[in-house]
């Protein structure tokens, strides 16, 4: 998608991070790779972290370079782990004197009818979606409360979150439960200076994740702009800019709130009717001619 689009351009003003530390989990690859890059260039200070440091160092490298801030840090961090996950925290404000932002983005997601999975394929998708969010939120949210510092947590849901959806049941259960923690936290943390949203982001294509969810021959046969009423798929930088305004002091006064970022997506699946966009002009003819009858 080229960069001359509108939507594919930075929205923020330049600096508008600056002196923020941001940790974003899962964030070597993907959508947490495009947010970061984007909270580094807003000036940030962002550390990002996943299970595999080689990926993450070769990251933070490439990072650096292309961002020209120097401010990433890589941590290698099991979310499933609350100890990894308080060393996360601790290696943080050692670096960076502290820290501000919590985006929980680490996720995992596979396709299968759920009578197939064993009760271990539950286990990994709900214990890195769900477990590793409010082990996140925990420990950053009892860290910011202790230093009476105020915090921001900023989840990636679904837009099956509050729905649900056959065939990724684990991840629409563990999904749910992410949303219930981000709309209850926000009315009980917000006396600490604690804001809680979520992003629930449509179809934005990337690698890892897309080639699980729509393996061949499935990636073929389903066109994933079709279902979208804009007909096309997000670009990442569309994504990063919403989640840095929500990090920012800008979004000050939103709280609670969840933002579907889908082109209109799960509304066109709701609807009723919406399948009646496949009829020609010809076919309402003859439906207006039967219905004056």
């Amino acid at each position: 998608m080229s960069a001359s689009h509108p939507y594919a351009q930075p929205m923020l003003r330049d600096n508008a991070l600056q002196g923020k530390t941001i940790v974003v989990t899962g964030g070597g690859t993907g959508l947490g790779r495009a947010m970061t890059t984007y909270f580094l260039q807003l000036g940030a200070n962002v550390v990002i972290s996943s299970r595999k440091l080689e990926v993450l160092e070769k990251t933070a490298e490439e990072l650096r370079q292309q961002t020209g801030n120097q401010g990433v840090l890589a941590v290698q961090c099991d979310v499933r782990k609350y100890d990894e996950v308080e060393a996360l925290l601790r290696k943080t404000v050692e670096t960076f004197g502290r820290v501000d932002v919590l985006l929980n983005n680490a996720a995992g997601n596979f396709i299968s009818p759920t009578e197939r999975l064993s009760h271990k394929a539950f286990d990994v998708i709900v214990d890195i979606v769900l477990k590793g969010s409010y082990n996140c939120t925990l420990a950053f949210g009892k860290h910011w409360i202790a230093e009476k510092q105020p915090g921001t947590i900023l989840n990636i849901v679904t837009t099956y979150a509050s729905v649900g959806s056959a065939f990724v049941v684990p991840s629409a259960a563990a999904k749910a439960g992410v949303l219930a923690l981000t709309r209850s936290l926000a009315v009980e943390w917000a006396k600490y200076g604690i804001r809680s949203n979520a992003i629930a982001p449509g179809p934005f294509p990337t690698e890892g994740a897309w080639s699980r969810l729509f393996p061949e021959p499935l990636a073929s046969k389903l066109d994933p702009a079709a279902s979208v009423p804009l007909k096309r798929v997000g670009n990442h930088q569309e994504l990063a800019n919403l989640a840095a305004y929500l990090v920012s002091d800008f979004s000050a006064y939103m709280n609670g709130e969840v933002v579907t970022l889908d082109g209109g997506e799960w509304l066109n699946g709701a609807g009723e009717f919406n399948k009646l966009e496949l009829l020609t002009p010809d076919m309402w003819d003859h439906i207006e001619k039967t219905m004056r009858r």
